[in-house]
């Protein structure tokens, strides 16, 4: 009764994402199955410190990453926090909590060479399937947008005039992303083409594509110029972030267009921009 009320204030009231939602629906549901195969049938609000800490003992201990476990215990901080607002009785199992530390692993990114390479000479199929994954991949890439939002355009998202489109990110955010003169013609044939009233990214029959089936587009072209193999749109976008930046683009720029809230998610970009910078220096400097 808890979780669905916790998550139809999310859908509600808090205007997240269904795949955000679904996210925090998994994590709770994993904690409360744990907790009925250690405790019995224990309702939620009875749950104290010492629970939360078995269970994220046992995530350890299943050799789930730090990354996933520091998910898993926000999602929890999330829940608790929203039972005690309907509810002060409820004491907060999560007060004494203390995520794990995360390694910050740099984002993987495709070089400049390897993308000139992918969208010059690697040859798509033929006919509508061929050119819509090609105006995927030339979308991530020139754009740096996440899948979902890249699945919720429709072709009046698109000014031809102003040159952008409308995105509607997460927590239903809406900002305008600029495209280039190259993008707005191919979407523009594209369309013409196949006569595109709606939704811009659909299969033959004008359904909305899938999540997977964006992934494993992106996955299947990006693996001929990539040794890492499981290579997606995520990579495009961190991909976009870094050509930027390498080439001189500011970071609140970036930030802003990326749909970041904060500038400390965009700044992990200027860590892979490094090398670049250096040889810059080297480059440059009259003492190099």
């Amino acid at each position: 009764m808890y979780i669905q009320k916790f998550l139809s204030y999310l859908e509600y009231e808090k205007r997240y994402s269904i795949h955000t939602i679904n996210s925090y629906s998994i994590d709770i549901n994993q904690f409360q199955d744990f907790l009925i195969k250690q405790y019995g049938d224990i309702n939620l609000t009875n749950v104290d410190y010492h629970m939360v800490r078995y269970w994220i003992v046992f995530l350890v201990q299943k050799k789930i990453s730090n990354r996933s476990v520091c998910r898993k215990i926000s999602s929890l901080r999330s829940f608790y926090k929203y039972l005690n607002r309907i509810n002060e009785s409820i004491e907060d199992p999560m007060m004494r909590i203390v995520s794990p530390k995360q390694s910050k692993k740099l984002p993987f990114f495709i070089e400049e060479n390897s993308m000139r390479i992918l969208l010059e000479k690697v040859i798509f199929t033929e006919g509508y399937e061929g050119e819509r994954d090609k105006l995927i991949i030339d979308f991530f890439y020139m754009t740096g947008i996440r899948i979902s939002e890249l699945l919720s355009i429709k072709i009046h998202d698109i000014d031809f005039n102003l040159m952008s489109v409308k995105i509607l990110g997460k927590r239903n955010k809406q900002r305008v992303v600029p495209l280039t003169q190259l993008l707005l013609s191919d979407i523009q044939s594209f369309c013409e083409k196949y006569l595109i009233k709606n939704f811009i990214f659909t299969n033959k029959k004008q359904k909305v594509l899938s999540r997977k089936q964006v992934y494993n587009i992106v996955n299947k072209y990006l693996g001929q110029v990539s040794s890492n193999k499981s290579v997606g749109p995520h990579v495009l976008r961190h991909t976009f972030a870094t050509h930027m930046l390498n080439n001189g683009a500011d970071i609140n720029t970036i930030k802003e267009i990326l749909g970041h809230a904060n500038l400390s998610a965009t700044q992990i970009y200027t860590h892979n921009s490094l090398g670049k910078l250096k040889e810059i220096h080297t480059r440059s400097h009259p003492r190099s």
